[in-house]
């Protein structure tokens, strides 16, 4: 067990540009503020700073922030997240960088993790990060993107894409999405899911963008599947039926398919085989329960199919991310007592795999 001495938290830099979106510059402050370890220090230290020295940052709102860190403040940064702007000037016109953002990025060390909300992802497509790669951005800008950018592989359905070292999510609440899945990243479902209680969000959301693209107003009739959801939800461990989730909203397979789709953005199949997921990786995190039987509790019924399953969508096997996320911030060590896991600075975050989440496991 390391000294007191020796923990250094996670650094995360948030880059605050002129033009900037007060809401998505405070979620990085708000998500990576909140956890902390068995002996009660925060797991990241969270620094906003300019392109310029100290000084004053417009955003689109009535009034401007004092940011009191310049742009040094990146090269000491583990992880690195753009929010959005609205002046970003040649890098939305033209998908260039201007000289001052282009000095500033040349500071980042290498295996800096970065990330980007909302239109933040034009600074990372400008400097050439993203080529070859999948990204995403809100909807509303994604064809945009894809013109300006036509070496990155923009996928406007998801809510975020995690590319290993690099992360983008689409707008506003996303901003949300993404930095809770990097905090389950570093650390596992159960801190996330603690930082989401706090921040009375959920810790998972269903679909992806494409339930938020304008379409026709539907009937105010039409029924909804959240009761189908909440009944699946109490009996994941039990073999469930598409005829069954139908049947508790009275509608037809087809018809309760359909509209299963329309307000989660994925199907029934799809949707429970996450739900069952996530239910396995908090029992393998917090309970001591066998793989065979947190396959059965989870509704797998066997360790072969819950292996298959995590395999896919995580790219670990159960044992191996139980080793690397039971209870994160109260593992036992080898003597019994606790064991503090944090991620030391200049060195990139654990991760259950870098493809894991791509097109987001949580969306």
């Amino acid at each position: 067990m390391g000294s007191p001495e020796a923990f250094l938290p996670h650094r995360v830099v948030v880059l605050a540009l002129d033009g900037l979106l007060p809401f998505e510059l405070g979620i990085p402050h708000r998500i990576f503020g909140r956890p902390k370890d068995a002996l009660g220090r925060h797991l990241y230290e969270v620094v906003t700073c300019s392109v310029r020295p100290p000084g004053p940052v417009e955003t689109d709102a009535d009034f401007a922030i004092h940011v009191a860190h310049g742009p040094e403040a990146l090269a000491q940064a583990d992880t690195v997240i753009v929010p959005a702007s609205y002046e970003l000037g040649p890098v939305y016109d033209e998908g260039v960088l201007t000289d001052e953002l282009a000095t500033a990025l040349a500071r980042l060390r290498p295996g800096t993790r970065l990330a980007s909300i909302c239109t933040g992802v034009y600074v990372l497509a400008a400097a050439g990060l993203l080529d070859g790669r999948p990204a995403t951005t809100h909807w509303t800008d994604a064809e945009r993107l894809q013109r300006l950018f036509p070496q990155v592989r923009v996928d406007p359905d998801v809510l975020f894409i995690d590319d290993g070292d690099v992360l983008t999510s689409a707008g506003v609440a996303a901003g949300i999405d993404l930095c809770l899945h990097m905090v389950r990243r570093d650390h596992g479902a159960a801190v996330a899911n603690d930082v989401a209680r706090r921040t009375v969000v959920p810790p998972h959301r269903d679909g992806g963008q494409a339930q938020y693209i304008e379409r026709p107003v539907p009937d105010p009739q039409q029924a909804s599947t959240t009761t189908a959801r909440a009944w699946a939800l109490g009996r994941l461990h039990e073999p469930i039926q598409l005829r069954d989730m139908a049947a508790q909203e009275a509608m037809s397979v087809r018809t309760f398919t359909r509209r299963f789709r329309e307000e989660t953005g994925v199907s029934p199949g799809q949707w429970l085989t996450r739900q069952r997921v996530e239910r396995a990786r908090h029992l393998l995190e917090t309970t001591g329960r066998s793989v065979d039987q947190v396959a059965r509790d989870a509704g797998f019924g066997t360790a072969q199919s819950m292996r298959q399953h995590l395999q896919a969508a995580l790219g670990v096997t159960p044992t191996a991310y139980r080793r690397t996320f039971r209870t994160g911030r109260d593992r036992k060590g080898p003597d019994g007592g606790r064991q503090n896991v944090s991620t030391p600075r200049a060195t990139r975050p654990a991760s259950v795999s870098a493809a894991a989440f791509s097109k987001s496991s949580t969306g």
